[in-house]
């Protein structure tokens, strides 16, 4: 390879073991301590290559793909709000959900078998991003219409009247996509294993975004009602 002696090593792990396992247990058990006894050193070397390098490549797009999301998402609801604030309120959301994602992963390799960081479980990420923000919208969106009918109403208790009347749909729309991915958590069977980490990931998310964007969303949108209001005011001064 490259004008330099080279020996190929080929690797076929088992069908039950995905390749995350395995490229961890490689670099884990044969890499690093060669590397710390000193017997891998220049010019010596180990290199990934085929399905590994391709893994690798892959997860690096997902993560650029994860920031595009946020991105995306982000500038779609600042034009259809016609406004930067309120979105900014909305992605809120995002954060309890990656955290609800990373424990439902957990729990699930502490109850049910281990379950690594794959590709499927990482796209279980970005598919949160575009699930867990519809709630927060509902609410938003829900405030502004008391808002629009009825100008006189005190911002306070126009959002507190769009929590009441939208808490229903949104347990009810949590708790029916929850129910929708338990198959794929629980459920054995052949390749079972493959989509076990999304459900896990989506559905700690949902759980744990939804119970938080019902405290988190309205606290921040009165803060941020009454900060666009401060601003209005000292501009009229001004």
């Amino acid at each position: 390879i490259e004008r330099s002696r080279a020996i190929t090593v080929q690797v076929i792990p088992p069908e039950t073991i995905a390749l995350e396992t395995v490229l961890d247990d490689i670099q884990t058990q044969i890499v690093q301590p060669l590397v710390d006894s000193g017997e891998l050193a220049p010019p010596y070397q180990i290199q990934l290559s085929g399905s590994a390098d391709d893994l690798r490549r892959t997860r690096q797009a997902l993560q650029w793909n994860f920031l595009l999301a946020l991105v995306i998402t982000y500038l779609l609801m600042a034009a259809l709000f016609e406004s930067f604030l309120y979105p900014f309120v909305i992605m809120l959301s995002v954060p309890p959900a990656l955290a609800g994602g990373i424990l439902g992963l957990e729990v699930v390799n502490l109850t049910l078998t281990y379950q690594p960081l794959d590709i499927l479980t990482m796209l279980g990420f970005v598919i949160l991003i575009g699930v867990v923000v519809n709630n927060a919208i509902l609410i938003v969106h829900q405030t502004l219409n008391i808002l629009r009918d009825a100008p006189e109403t005190p911002v306070k208790e126009a959002i507190r009247d769009s929590v009441f009347s939208r808490v229903r749909p949104i347990f009810m729309s949590m708790i029916t996509s929850a129910l929708g991915m338990l198959p794929l958590v629980i459920f054995p069977g052949a390749g079972s294993e493959l989509y076990r980490g999304l459900g896990s990931v989506v559905i700690g998310g949902l759980l744990l975004s939804t119970l938080f964007t019902l405290f988190l969303v309205p606290t921040f949108l009165s803060l941020a009602m009454d900060l666009r209001a401060w601003i209005s005011r000292a501009g009229r001064v001004m």
